[in-house]
Order: structure tokens, then sequence, then C-alpha cells
């Protein structure tokens, strides 16, 4: 169903796929970014990033769940963090490894912002899902 490339000819990368390919006729869901939010509307983490993240992907994999899917299924993400700092990123970037988001590996995409949509918050994921059958 889900087929993942990583080009020979490109330098290899970390934890993630250069290219995933999905067979027509596989239904998609395309998820809106998941933020640090819990439940009740409260920012999980004030001031951390790895926290932030942890509750990120929790709340990503409830998005999955409710349309019949999961982290392995994901096929891209475009990880957002507030910071200009590599290893800010990278420690973000451990949580996404860590959580099942890098099994296959997916496509993804790492990005230093300067401000996301909610006050305090530091981490958002969107991603893009095949709904198994």
């Amino acid at each position: 169903m889900i087929r993942r490339v990583t080009v020979p000819s490109l330098f290899p990368p970390p934890a993630y796929s250069h290219v995933s390919v999905v067979e027509a006729g596989t239904r998609l869901a395309f998820l809106a970014g998941s933020v640090p939010l819990d439940a009740q509307g409260e920012l999980v983490g004030p001031g951390d990033p790895v926290r932030q993240a942890e509750q990120v992907v929790a709340n990503l994999r409830e998005q999955l769940h409710a349309v019949g899917s999961d982290l392995e299924h994901v096929v891209a993400t475009d990880v957002y963090v507030v910071s200009g700092e590599p290893a800010v990123l990278s420690a973000v970037w451990a949580v996404v490894e860590a959580s099942g988001l890098s099994a296959g590996p997916h496509s993804s995409t790492l990005i230093g912002v300067a401000c996301l949509g909610y006050s305090g918050q530091l981490v958002e994921i969107t991603a893009t899902a095949v709904v198994p059958d």
C-alpha cells in the first residue's frame, strides 16, 4: 500500500525517506496541524519544546485514530518548531523518531519558524496518512 523510497543518488536522510508513494484508490487523510493543547484547551509544556512535541504526537495519534489510521500509516509530515537553534529542532525530532512516526520511515520536513498560532506554542505537526481498509 505504501512504498517508501530513499533515493540512492541523494544523501541518505536520517530517519525519514525522500519519497512516499501511495497506490491510486487508497483513502488518504490530510490532518490539520496537531498542537500542544490538552482536551480542555490548555497549553501543555509551556517553554518546553520536548514536552510540547510529546503532546503534539499524542494529539496527532488521536486525530489518526478518529479516522481509522495510526502513526505507522503516516506518509508525510511537516514539523514546525519555534526556534532557530539546531539543538532545539533536533530535540523535537528525537520525539518524532521515538513516537513511531519514523517507522517506515515517512517523508518529513523539519522547519524552524518565528511563531505559531497559540500563545506559547512551540511545536506543531501537520500530516498526511493512509487510512487502511
